[in-house]
């Protein structure tokens, strides 16, 4: 007697023979699907950013037939030709929650700023360790909002400026440039002996970021949620400012701190020239 028990209806009968499906090829670099010296950019913000940016250097277009018409009547020009596919050979280069708008470019990443570079911009953002790339790329979108000149970061412990991050930041990857570091604390030294002022975020600042004195060229300094600014990181910022909020909930997402700070300080040192 066979005593094991029977399959549960409408379950296949397993096959020695078949293959094992690969799984879908995701865009970010973490995952290591694609190699380093290529960048992932999916979405129309995205995609159309790049392809107006002359300094995006493209090696591939995927475009379904809708999204190249719509190319077309916005006068959006290719720069590469494009290749016509239908919706589904994206989605199988991209994880599955993926809404590449039936658009997707390979491309070289944008090169590194200099930290001597950055120096000259009048309102820079730093970011300590922020790992999560919907954060960082809400980030990167609020900093092209406000006209920041650079964002530096580590090259370490930081995401790709591809895939996710690139589709969170809409577009501003192509007007806010990176600039990535091996040292944070050495860095910030660096903004501060070209003059620099160097702001820390945190929650147990002297002052509110409002009363700040801000003057150009000003970096302001975040944390990642949870931690927070790094100990090294707090004792090289020049200053510790707070954001005093009036309701119940006194603290926000790392993104929304950065754009009501990115506010505040441009507010503060004027439009650049």
């Amino acid at each position: 007697m066979n005593d094991r028990p029977s399959r549960p209806p409408g379950r296949p009968k397993p096959s020695a023979g078949r293959p094992r499906q690969s799984r879908p090829r995701p865009a970010g670099r973490p995952f290591g699907a694609w190699p380093d010296d290529v960048a992932i950019l999916y979405g129309w913000h995205s995609v159309v950013e790049a392809l107006r940016n002359p300094r995006r250097k493209l090696r591939r277009l995927m475009l379904t037939e809708n999204a190249a018409r719509r190319l077309e009547e916005e006068a959006i020009p290719h720069r590469i030709d494009p290749e016509i596919v239908r919706p589904g050979e994206i989605d199988r280069l991209l994880d599955p929650d993926a809404v590449h708008q039936g658009m997707l470019a390979e491309c070289d990443p944008l090169p590194s700023l200099s930290l001597a570079k950055v120096a000259e911009c009048d309102l820079l953002l730093v970011l300590d360790q922020i790992t999560d790339p919907h954060n960082v790329g809400a980030i990167v979108r609020s900093a092209a909002a406000m006209k920041v000149g650079a964002i530096v970061t580590t090259a370490r412990h930081s995401p790709a400026a591809t895939g996710v991050l690139a589709k969170s930041a809409s577009g501003g990857l192509e007007h806010v440039p990176f600039c990535f570091v091996g040292n944070l604390a050495r860095a910030l030294d660096e903004l501060k002996q070209n003059g620099v002022l160097v702001v820390g975020l945190d929650s147990e600042g002297g002052a509110d970021l409002v009363d700040a004195r801000l003057t150009a060229p000003t970096a302001l300094v975040l944390g990642a949620e949870g931690k927070g600014l790094r100990h090294l990181t707090r004792q090289t910022c020049d200053t510790l400012a707070r954001i005093d909020l009036p309701g119940a909930i006194v603290s926000l997402n790392v993104s929304n701190a950065a754009v009501l700070a990115l506010y505040i300080a441009r507010r503060a040192i004027g439009s650049p020239a």
